[in-house]
């Protein structure tokens, strides 16, 4: 999640992305713009957090999870 994050932010340094329509948003004051860019970033996070959560489980064996693990992270 990090990483969509930093690659947001690239776009004050010109690298692009959902960033831009963030930082053109923001300079001149277009809400719509500027969701149009923040929610993407913020879905694309979500389904990559999704992701990594689901590979995790798939590849960790049950023995080897934390009992917070498996109590849904009721530790």
């Amino acid at each position: 999640m990090i990483n969509v994050g930093t690659a947001t932010i690239a776009a004050f340094i010109g690298a692009g992305g959902y960033g831009e329509r963030i930082v053109a948003g923001l300079a001149v004051d277009d809400n719509a713009l500027l969701l149009a860019g923040a929610v993407p970033a913020a879905l694309l996070a979500i389904a990559i957090e999704a992701g990594f959560a689901f590979t995790e489980r798939w590849l960790v064996p049950q023995g080897l999870r934390t009992a917070a693990t498996r109590n849904g992270g009721q530790g």
